[in-house]
């Protein structure tokens, strides 16, 4: 199954890091992935397989949230299709 990981918030060191080795440690997949700054604003949009992931998508969103919190920024996780079914023109 795939997913949709979206972080938003103030560029600082360690956001990538901060998030991958989440990834990383809950054996998610990155399928895709695309980051930009503008004006000292970070974003950064990931296809990941959490196929293999040893908790639930709820339970590495909450994870996910947690680090947010660390780190002042926005992380969120979404299945895939409700991410396309949400975004769709």
């Amino acid at each position: 199954m795939n997913a949709i990981v979206t972080v938003v918030g103030e560029d600082k060191v360690g956001i990538i890091a901060g998030v991958c080795t989440l990834l990383a440690e809950n054996n998610v997949n990155i399928l895709d992935i695309t980051q930009t700054i503008m004006q000292g604003n970070f974003t950064m949009v990931m296809a990941v397989d959490v196929g293999k992931c040893g908790v639930s998508i709820g339970g590495l969103g909450t994870s996910l949230n947690a680090l947010g919190e660390k780190l002042d920024i926005s992380i969120r996780i979404q299945r895939e299709e409700i991410f396309d079914a949400m975004h769709r023109i």
